[in-house]
């Protein structure tokens, strides 16, 4: 699925895609916002890790599981 995070003062957005299902992300970032963390922790297709200060994201988007792709995937 792919997920957005708009982070304050930055003119661009972070915009990746995870294997994670939406339940898990939508806790980490309760957590995140609740005070229980002060970095949002996630993980992208391909292994790579974002950590983002809670201080910073103005907002989180999470968008439907991805359908499967046809063509060319990089």
């Amino acid at each position: 699925m792919e997920i957005t995070i708009g982070v304050r003062q930055a003119p661009r957005e972070i915009t990746f895609s995870s294997d994670q299902d939406t339940e898990a992300i939508k806790k980490a970032v309760t957590k995140a916002f609740d005070g229980q963390q002060t970095v949002l922790e996630l993980t992208d297709r391909l292994g790579r890790t974002f950590l983002v200060p809670t201080e910073g994201i103005a907002y989180v988007e999470i968008g439907s599981p991805d359908k499967p792709r046809v063509g060319f995937q990089a």
